[in-house]
């Protein structure tokens, strides 16, 4: 069992290698041009909502929870009844990361309560952190690679440690980014849960991201690159308990931030495009022009007479009307399911579906 020290014993003169500093300044810059371009969007919830599902999507394909793009748009409502139990996973996920985006805009802070509540959103019980012995991480070949604490008040003594660096109240001095790309690794090796340990991680992520202002909002998934490089993620992740390697580890984790925020920029401004496409179109061409109808198009990719009558307060006449109007012009795409009907925003659902959008 390897004995897991505090981020603070770290050398932070260690990440400033011309290497390390060439990729922090090119993920920075990347960075910073993305809280740009979201903060030109008028709606962020639009964001939070159609990106947050993707990251969702993804980070749980990690955890070899798998569910199509299809199954989430049509399960984007507030009942999820009828869902498969991997599309309600990913829900969950939403949830569990807009739960924590509202926690860490109320207090500035990262807690190990809200990541206790994080955690409860992702695995729906209050197991809190493991007072038994965690699971030991094995290879392709069934051998054991790492045993992460086993004793439940070292887990509490790490985890504190960990919240203590998160907030800024140890000295360290390192660029915010390479101390996140720490904190991923400090966490994923203390594997505080019984359960949903990867994906409380990534979360984390994009909520320290938030919380050091480098974000405005939470739309930086890094499952996404993640999820395609799995093999490297692991190895460079066990890396570091077995070699020291942490500059490999943060060169890694610095170009996923970076070509994940060159792909939600790309991703943020087709929407964005789309969506001013919809607005000047369906202004000229019908009188039920609202920015609520736009906001609800953009919300929902699959969207129901029933959003419209409660995002609109109109009748389910008079949504029905519009969003049969809209599917006739082209807009939507009505698609008959049981005694209901999705109409799906082809516009948008083709970005986040696209090759070119969070997948690319």
């Amino acid at each position: 069992m390897t004995t897991l020290l505090p981020l603070d014993h770290l050398d932070p003169a260690r990440f400033e290698t011309p290497k390390i500093l060439k990729k922090l300044a090119s993920a920075s810059r990347r960075l910073a041009e993305l809280k740009g371009v979201v903060a030109s969007i008028p709606n962020e919830s639009i964001l939070i909502n159609t990106l947050g599902l993707q990251e969702a999507k993804d980070s749980s394909a990690i955890e070899n929870i798998v569910t199509t793009h299809d199954e989430l748009f049509k399960g984007d409502d507030s009942t999820h009844e009828a869902l498969n139990a991997a599309t309600k996973e990913v829900f969950r996920y939403r949830q569990a990361l807009r739960r924590g985006f509202i926690l860490v805009q109320d207090t500035g802070l990262l807690t190990l309560n809200q990541i206790l509540m994080i955690q409860e959103v992702l695995e729906q019980n209050r197991a809190g952190f493991r007072k038994l012995p965690g699971t030991s991480l094995k290879n392709n070949a069934g051998e054991v690679v790492y045993t992460p604490p086993q004793d439940q008040q070292e887990v509490l003594r790490l985890m504190g440690e960990l919240e203590r660096f998160m907030n800024g109240d140890v000295p360290f001095d390192a660029d915010p980014l390479i101390k996140m790309c720490l904190i991923h690794h400090q966490f994923e090796s203390i594997h505080p849960f019984y359960d949903g340990n990867g994906r409380t991680g990534r979360i984390l992520n994009v909520l320290y991201l938030v919380k050091e202002h480098l974000l405005d909002i939470p739309v930086l998934y890094l499952s996404s690159r993640i999820v395609r490089t799995k093999a490297e993620y692991y190895r460079l992740l066990q890396a570091v308990r077995d070699e020291d390697a942490w500059e490999e580890w943060v060169l890694y984790m610095l170009e996923t931030v970076e070509q994940t925020a060159l792909k939600t920029i790309q991703t943020t401004n087709a929407i964005k495009d789309a969506l001013l496409d919809y607005k000047h179109r369906i202004r000229a061409r019908h009188k039920f022009y609202s920015q609520d109808l736009i906001n609800n198009l953009f919300n929902h990719p699959y969207t129901r007479i029933e959003f419209v009558e409660d995002d609109l307060g109109v009748s389910r006449v008079t949504a029905a009307r519009y969003l049969d109007e809209l599917a006739e012009d082209g807009f939507l795409k009505k698609e008959k399911k049981g005694r209901g009907s999705y109409y799906i925003n082809t516009a948008l659902t083709e970005i986040l579906m696209s090759r070119h959008g969070m997948e690319g």
